[in-house]
């Protein structure tokens, strides 16, 4: 499984749209909303809380371009290789997933270290930790849905709709506008989404806060159906590959 993470993660860092939606916007956006004043607090605070917001918007960015790629692998006929390997449904999907988990770092890294050199960010040691390896860690659901709509899709359906679905997570999520903002119909609705609970959790843990037990038990809840859905769609592709 391990040769097979490589030779995705080499192809994963090849994709100009990767370097491009991935890494180089998240870090423009992060710096256009920090001086429109939607954040909450003094500056300060705002530069923190839209730095967290565009930092996961950029990992969600790359979870779901790791299965954009996925409907031209099974035109190619690279479904029907990888099931003649000794990999099973599930490694295949894993293996897309830890690929999907290193690929959400630099996206992660470029906006945390712009919060810091461009709006003088300053956290704690262990605020700075806890915040990567939850911005890290809570990705996987996102590329385990995005896996699952290359898997179900054709070539460009795929993408728009991985496109699509980031859109709109983040949107609606608060990744964009915080939700406080929302007219509360809006705001109840977002409360369910897991981008507001995964970026929930690096908001509350940036402000000093515990994330809530909702927000684990909600992020959790989306990572055990996205999974089942992306081995699934693997099973599935498979047998039409």
């Amino acid at each position: 499984m391990w040769g097979y993470v490589r030779l995705e993660l080499t192809r994963t860092l090849r994709d100009g749209g990767y370097v491009i939606f991935g890494i180089v916007m998240p870090v423009v956006m992060y710096l256009v909303f920090t001086n429109l004043g939607l954040a909450p607090g003094d500056r300060h605070d705002a530069a923190i809380y839209t730095m967290v917001s565009m930092a996961a918007y950029g990992a969600l960015g790359g979870a779901f371009n790791n299965g954009s790629g996925i409907a031209e692998d099974r035109a190619a006929g690279w479904l029907r290789q990888l099931r003649l390997t000794p990999l099973t449904p599930a490694e295949v999907v894993a293996g897309k997933v830890v690929t999907g988990a290193v690929a959400v770092v630099p996206s992660i890294a470029a906006v945390l270290v712009a919060g810091v050199l461009v709006n003088h960010v300053t956290l704690p040691p262990q605020r700075w930790l806890a915040i990567v390896a939850l911005l890290w860690a809570g990705t996987v659901p996102f590329s385990l849905l995005g896996l699952g709509n290359g898997y179900r899709l054709s070539g460009q359906s795929a993408a728009m709709a991985n496109i699509a679905t980031m859109l709109t997570l983040s949107i609606l999520g608060g990744l964009w506008v915080p939700v406080e903002k929302f007219p509360s119909w809006l705001g109840a609705i977002a409360g369910w989404t897991p981008s507001n609970s995964y970026a929930g959790l690096s908001w509350r843990i940036a402000f000093g806060d515990v994330p809530t037990l909702r927000q684990v038990v909600l992020l959790s809840a989306w990572l055990l159906v996205f999974g089942v859905y992306a081995v699934y769609g693997y099973r599935r592709a498979g047998r039409r590959a």
